[in-house]
């Protein structure tokens, strides 16, 4: 069958005579990829149904001149880093289409200019993840360069590193030689909006009462989306989001991070059980507000069930 069940058929972005030959190329090497990159196998599977459709449509979507910037939006553990590491995969391979992928993660503020903002504005800035916490003028620069590359520029990636909670030295950022066709932009808030005065007057869990009864920094990550943010995802071209079934979901899936990272770093900077639920509620509020307002707005909304299997595309 020449179609994906998650791609109309009249909207499916390869021919069959396309899809045969690049299902030709791609299947005997995509499980020796996965295996390559430490990800279970069964993803195989997906490949003619999810993510060849996926990057042929992505690769449809290049403009003439410059990189076609994409934003990749999803809650933590949702899959992210997963679908950008095979979509590059398979851009380059399938389409020869040189692709970036960045991570918000990885634009953090260093530890001590968030203990700065933390002390300066309100306490909970020390932790990073919440609008206010990113280097918006590094990811800025990084965006210029990259769109404006040419054959000898050099680009630097920047590296955080979750495990000790700072950035990497600048010698271990990631170094690009020359331009990108396609830039795939990966974070758990990338491409969303402001909340309006009203929804931030009542806190929404037991970290904003207890540590935000004034609402202080929940106002003041909202006027970094207004202001510093919406500058930084004007700078996408598409919008894609991962939508997860239900904010419980995220728990359960940053815990099977933190046990991920554990197994990587002996247990270094690992948070245990109350850590983790008071951490990831630094991010509920607006990652509710997104799972009301971004499915809409996103070009293609992937939805997912509880096991993170992709059950249909919006937008199609």
């Amino acid at each position: 069958m020449p179609f994906s069940d998650l791609w109309p058929e009249d909207s499916y972005p390869l021919k069959k005579t396309e899809q045969d030959k690049l299902l030709d190329i791609l299947e005997p090497v995509f499980a020796g990829q996965l295996a390559l990159a430490q990800l279970p196998t069964e993803l195989a599977g997906e490949l003619p149904r999810l993510y060849l459709p996926l990057a042929a449509w992505l690769n449809q979507q290049r403009p003439a001149q410059g990189p076609l910037v994409v934003g990749i939006n999803g809650s933590q553990g949702s899959g992210k880093s997963t679908l950008c590491q095979l979509l590059k995969y398979l851009l380059e391979a399938g389409f020869d289409c040189r692709t970036c992928v960045i991570s918000i993660d990885d634009l953090y503020l260093s530890k001590a200019a968030r203990e700065q903002l933390a002390s300066e504005v309100h306490p909970l800035l020390a932790t990073r993840g919440v609008p206010g916490t990113h280097d918006i003028p590094l990811a800025l620069s990084l965006f210029d360069q990259l769109k404006t590359a040419q054959n000898d520029d050099r680009s630097r990636i920047p590296r955080f590193n979750k495990a000790t909670d700072d950035r990497w030295a600048k010698e271990d950022w990631e170094e690009l030689v020359g331009p990108v066709e396609l830039i795939l932009f990966e974070g758990w808030c990338v491409g969303a909006a402001p909340q309006n005065s009203e929804q931030l007057q009542t806190p929404l869990n037991s970290l904003e009462a207890k540590e935000d009864p004034d609402g202080r920094w929940r106002r003041y990550v909202n006027a970094q989306l207004e202001g510093p943010y919406r500058q930084l995802f004007g700078q996408l071209d598409r919008l894609l989001m991962l939508k997860i079934p239900d904010w419980e979901m995220v728990y359960h899936w940053r815990k099977r991070q933190e046990q991920q990272l554990a197994a990587k770093s002996s247990g270094a900077g690992i948070m245990g059980e109350t850590e983790l639920r008071r951490f990831i509620m630094h991010y509920e509020r607006l990652t509710r507000h997104q799972l009301k307002t971004l499915p809409q707005a996103a070009d293609l909304c992937l939805h997912l069930n509880p096991q993170q299997q992709v059950t249909a595309i919006q937008g199609l």
